[in-house]
């Protein structure tokens, strides 16, 4: 690290999406820190009902415990057929220590039977800025959404992506057309919620260049 060079921390232990945001937000001049590397464990509590609260509780919680400007990410996939679940629940659906693989089978599961146009889903993401103060709390300073229109898939295709990226179809695509696992990082990156937010944030980060 450089002398006085700005340091950003990404509050997230998912290795996956701390790759995606440090390319998603290019920070020229900040150092994009992960939890790990100031030595915070990835046990924020969650009990938001929304991502929006999720994002904030955890952008306070880390900037508060590691002095650095931080910006948290909540983000997950809400079904339409299925009331809006997975929503908050998404990471962990299938289970506190679940695996991708785990969680697209239980909605799959879920799924059974149910015609392509009933499977409408999106990604939902909601990125929040907080910066620690002198002599009080952490505040929020900005917060930017994304969301990523589609479909559940009938089966997962592709090795791309994350989470349930195999078993998602953009609504651009036709029925049975490329999920997102099926799509380089590129293509991804170009259209997905994450990208959305990443990009909104970016010019609201701006103030971190030195």
């Amino acid at each position: 690290m450089s002398e006085g060079r700005p340091r950003l921390l990404i509050a997230t232990g998912s290795s996956h999406k701390f790759s995606e945001l440090r390319q998603l937000l290019d920070l020229a001049g900040v150092e994009l820190v992960s939890l790990s590397d100031v030595g915070l464990a990835d046990d924020a509590p969650e009990p938001g009902e929304t991502f929006l609260e999720n994002a904030t509780t955890k952008a306070l919680h880390y900037a508060g415990l590691s002095g650095l400007p931080t910006l948290a990410d909540d983000s997950g996939l809400d079904v339409d057929a299925l009331g809006g679940r997975p929503g908050v629940h998404t990471r962990r659906y299938a289970g506190p220590s679940a695996t991708d693989e785990q969680n697209n089978t239980r909605l799959l599961a879920e799924l059974s039977g149910v015609a392509p146009a009933h499977r409408t889903a999106r990604y939902r993401c909601v990125l929040v800025f907080a910066q620690p103060r002198s002599a009080d709390p952490p505040q929020v300073d900005a917060v930017t959404s994304g969301t990523f229109e589609g479909r559940i898939a009938r089966a997962p295709r592709g090795s791309g992506g994350f989470g349930y990226d195999p078993i998602f179809e953009p609504s651009t695509e036709p029925v049975d057309g490329r999920t997102v696992g099926e799509m380089t990082a590129a293509e991804k990156n170009a259209v997905s919620h994450r990208a959305q937010a990443a990009r909104a944030m970016r010019e609201l980060l701006a103030v971190l260049r030195p």
